[in-house]
């Protein structure tokens, strides 16, 4: 779309995927965080760009944070998705299920561990377990690419800095959110992390008032709000000026 775009001259907006940080600062309200985790990464099964999808927590709350998110994980109803009651529906289609797959498979030969789902369902759809894996590292294929379905990979950090340096080792830079009670410390973190929008204490959501967009292979551009309309618009520029005329009177 890009290059046809360029052809013609024509401006473009590329909103593209992500693989967005959740961050878990050793401060953060536990509580709070793993039910964000819950709701960032499996609404819609896990598939948005704006999903959360990679969890870096710092070494010293890992394990509570990690034990509350498996909990709450374990409570989802996967089922038919037309039904009210239902938390996990299907995968858009069988190639998104065998990525998925093979995804995990993967991270699990390189070390990886399941805590929690890890397998297809068997029965009619394209139907995933929402699933936790732990001692992930950057270099695994759930860290780098964008995982499009209900999984969770964990990766433990020794320090907040060395979070936010995971964080950014990632060809993508959509969305990212951080969780702290410290609001000094997360504006600092916040302007230091490589992506578009980051949310403190929340996962991200498209919000019309705020602009949205990614940096590095996340695309370029901004949608909604005011920068959204003017990325749309050629902005003309026209000056005036003023020539004086002096008129002597004469008496």
């Amino acid at each position: 779309m890009a290059e046809r775009a360029t052809s013609q001259v024509k401006k473009t907006v590329l909103e593209l995927g992500g693989s967005d940080p959740f961050i878990v600062c050793e401060d953060a309200d536990i509580e709070k965080a793993s039910d964000g985790a819950v709701k960032g990464r499996f609404i819609n099964c896990g598939q948005s760009c704006i999903a959360s999808k990679r969890f870096i927590v710092v070494k010293n709350i890992a394990n509570r944070f990690i034990e509350m998110f498996v909990q709450k994980t374990e409570k989802l109803k996967l089922d038919d998705p037309l039904s009210d009651d239902t938390d996990i529906g299907p995968l858009v289609n069988a190639s998104g299920l065998r990525t998925i797959d093979s995804q995990v498979k993967d991270s699990v030969k390189e070390g990886a561990e399941v805590l929690i789902g890890g397998e297809q369902v068997k029965r009619k759809g394209y139907f995933y377990k929402p699933t936790i894996i732990k001692n992930v590292t950057s270099k695994m294929r759930v860290a780098q690419e964008e995982v499009f379905g209900p999984v969770a990979p964990i990766i433990v950090a020794g320090d907040e800095m060395e979070a936010i340096k995971l964080a950014n080792d990632s060809q993508y830079g959509l969305g990212a959110s951080i969780w702290t009670q410290d609001l000094d410390k997360a504006e600092r973190l916040s302007s230091i992390v490589e992506s578009g929008i980051v949310s403190v204490n929340n996962v991200v959501i498209s919000d019309p008032r705020i602009p949205f967009g990614g940096v590095k292979k996340s695309g370029f551009g901004r949608e909604l709000s005011r920068y959204g309309m003017l990325e749309f618009v050629n902005i003309k520029s026209v000056r005036f000026y003023d020539q004086l005329v002096h008129i002597h009177h004469v008496e």
